[in-house]
């Protein structure tokens, strides 16, 4: 018999959401890269996954959270409204750490 606390519960929700979401956001690339491969040939795709890597490499300082804009333009996602353009992403609240010492602990000095 399984029971679950309300905090487990909305984990075990949360992490289920998340992974479809993945899942599906995969198979959309994976259909997006095939038509575009037989639509404009082999180099279209190759193209477009060396242009996400580049501009997934791209940081910010540890102690800001990245907004990604250039993957979502070059995904697509610029053009449609989510729950973190409505509510706010939870990632960009209020409560910031000390920075200097976030950058500190990034470059292995702590």
């Amino acid at each position: 018999m399984l029971y679950y606390t309300t905090c487990g519960l909305g984990k075990h929700i949360k992490s289920s959401s998340e992974f479809q979401k993945k899942k599906f956001q995969l198979n959309q690339d994976k259909m997006n890269f095939a038509t575009l491969r037989n639509i404009q040939g082999l180099y279209a795709p190759l193209k477009l996954q060396m242009e996400f890597k580049a501009v997934q490499q791209v940081q910010r300082l540890p102690f800001l959270q990245s907004s990604n804009l250039s993957l979502d333009i070059l995904k697509g996602n610029d053009e449609t409204i989510g729950f973190e353009d409505i509510l706010n992403d939870p990632s960009q609240s209020e409560l910031m750490g000390e920075p200097h010492l976030m950058v500190e602990y990034k470059l292995g000095l702590l």
